[in-house]
């Protein structure tokens, strides 16, 4: 029986790390992890924020991928989608997924990653609070 998952693996291109670390570090906010020696050896890196876990593993066919991607949850998506864009990464806002706001970026190699914030559930009758603004009302992170 599945109870979680423990980590997710996106690739990279040999002599990438410093990149990553500057985008998962300083852009995402993630902590590195040491690798166990063994693997270290192999180069790239881990990160982990909480229970979430990104391994990053050296690939010498590297190619990033475009359509897959982790689905990252997050609070607080405007000002994370600001600190993301304030590093010069891309974040594009997508509006096509009910009952979310959420945004694409990219790390500095082209792996896609997905940020997305489940919007607050409305009450019989009423409205539910934290209104939900637009990508258009964020003209300085949208790109």
């Amino acid at each position: 029986m599945l109870t979680a998952v423990d980590h997710v693996q996106l690739a990279a291109p040999p002599g990438s790390e410093d990149r990553l670390r500057a985008y998962y570090v300083h852009a995402l906010g993630m902590t590195e992890t040491p690798k166990p020696p063994t693997l270290a050896a192999r180069g790239g890196c881990w990160f982990r924020a909480g229970a979430v876990q990104l391994h990053l593993g050296v690939d010498t066919g590297f190619r990033p991928a475009k359509k897959a991607h982790p689905g990252l949850r997050v609070t607080g998506i405007d000002a994370y989608a600001a600190r993301i864009a304030a590093t010069g990464a891309p974040v594009t806002w997508d509006d096509e997924l009910p009952g979310h706001r959420r945004f694409y970026s990219e790390d500095p190699v082209g792996n896609r990653l997905e940020f997305l914030e489940p919007l607050p559930e409305t009450p019989p009758g009423g409205t539910a609070t934290g209104e939900r603004s637009r990508p258009e009302e964020h003209p300085q992170i949208r790109s």
